[in-house]
């Protein structure tokens, strides 16, 4: 992973994407019951977040994303009627890049599952390394785990490498 991309990622680690830590301008976030209407209201979040921000050429990978990986929250992390919102869907913008990150109750690693392409599930997480930069997942002091997607913000380049924006990996 490239240094920028590791120096954007260091505020996940430390576990600074609570609501009360984000800049209104630069994060969002939203919290999410464990319930199966949470997914849309992810994408409806992603949505009016990207829109807000002026960054509606990421609408449709991030959108996708965020679905994803609330997903997948949901079905492996949660424990079945977990009262509350145990899952926090937080998106994060700097100058060239953005990330899309799900903090959720477990410390069980996500698994990439081998495709199996008549399956109806099982393919997430091939759709997020394929749709983003990077991803990744990082275990949080105390209990809990946020899994991320990096994307590069449209029109901004890597810098120092001369590639242009919106070029996919």
């Amino acid at each position: 992973m490239r240094a920028e991309a590791a120096a954007v990622l260091e505020p996940l680690w430390q576990g600074v994407l609570a609501p009360e830590r984000l800049a209104a301008a630069n994060g969002a976030t939203c919290e999410l019951p464990a319930a199966p209407e949470s997914v849309r209201e992810a994408r409806r979040f992603t949505r009016t977040t990207l829109q807000r921000w002026d960054l509606t050429g990421l609408r449709d990978s991030v959108e996708l994303v965020a679905s994803e990986l609330v997903t997948n929250a949901l079905r492996y992390a949660v424990p079945a009627g977990a009262p509350g919102a145990p899952v926090r869907l937080s998106l994060v913008r700097w100058t060239s890049r953005m990330v899309c990150a799900v903090r959720d109750p477990s410390a069980v690693a996500p698994v990439t599952k081998d495709p199996d392409y008549v399956a109806e599930t099982g393919r997430g997480l091939h759709l997020v390394d394929s749709f983003s930069e990077n991803w990744g997942w990082h275990p949080l002091n105390g209990a809990g785990k946020v899994v991320w997607a990096l994307f590069l913000v449209p029109g901004m380049g890597v810098p120092g490498t001369g590639v242009p924006g919106g070029v996919p990996h």
